[in-house]
């Protein structure tokens, strides 16, 4: 086995953190060894460096988008009960996770039903697993982003602010239903919609079906561009079940050894 000289493994070193190769320099004395030993070519080396490099990068990429999306802990498609929801196809979910088509077409997401029923779950968890797949998302709740934007408008900085979610890929906005029928609200999430169609896509859960949407846009004409716009290309979750989170506590409320019921839902309307 070659001893490798202690200058030279100084130079490499330097030289190595001057390129910004922290994955390398942390790996190749190991990696050297092991070539030396089993008289690995040059080329294999050198290859084996530079894979190890592109992994770290790749890994620490996903890290930093995982921190930026802000996604909701514990919010997985393995965790999600997809027993619970019926309706949605477990294939077509892991199918949108790769993002491919879908995400470069700047096509939209939509997801319906009462609370409770993983509406927030389902967006997070395909939020995790496109970030794993390379994509960029942020999650986050429809009035806090509101209350962003305004901020944006009153600096007449409001085209700028829109302008910089562009980074991310898939955009999701939670509980669109909450946000006020105020003019002001409604207006600059109107001019998001409008800015990201068919360039970028929205994840939008509502518990409120569109026939009900005068509520959130209180000019008619408004609601109708909005919808037109979501829905030109959309995939479209009719989450119309159970509340999970009822279900639960009224099973722990049951106790064991008292037998099942099923509960039943009054929604307002």
């Amino acid at each position: 086995m070659n001893a490798t000289d202690p200058i030279d493994a100084g130079r490499l070193s330097l030289a190595l953190h001057d390129l910004r190769l922290p994955a390398i320099k942390l790996v190749w004395p190991d990696l050297a060894v092991r070539a030396d030993k089993e008289g690995w070519p040059a080329a294999r080396f050198l290859a084996a460096l530079a894979e190890h490099e592109i992994a770290e990068r790749a890994n620490r990429r996903i890290q930093r988008h995982l921190e930026e999306a802000r996604l909701p802990p514990g919010k997985t498609l393995d965790s999600f009960d997809f027993e619970a929801v019926p309706m949605i196809s477990k294939a077509q979910i892991m199918a949108l996770a790769a993002g491919d088509s879908w995400l470069e077409k700047g096509a939209n997401l939509l997801a319906f039903g009462p609370p409770g029923t993983g509406k927030s779950h389902l967006a997070a968890a395909l939020g995790l697993a496109l970030i794993e797949n390379g994509w960029r998302v942020l999650f986050t709740r429809t009035t806090d982003l509101v209350q962003k934007l305004q901020a944006a408008r009153r600096d007449l900085q409001l085209e700028a602010a829109i302008a910089k979610l562009d980074k991310y890929h898939l955009l999701i906005l939670d509980d669109i239903a909450y946000v006020t029928k105020d003019q002001a609200e409604t207006s600059v999430i109107f001019e998001l919609i409008a800015a990201r169609y068919e360039r970028r896509s929205l994840f939008i859960t509502s518990n409120q079906p569109f026939g009900e949407w005068h509520r959130i846009f209180p000019d008619q004409v408004m609601t109708l561009a909005a919808v037109d716009r979501l829905v030109h290309h959309a995939t479209i979750f009719e989450m119309n079940v159970e509340s999970y989170r009822r279900r639960t506590a009224i099973e722990r409320k049951r106790g064991p050894g008292r037998p099942p019921t099923r509960a039943t839902i009054t929604t307002s309307s």
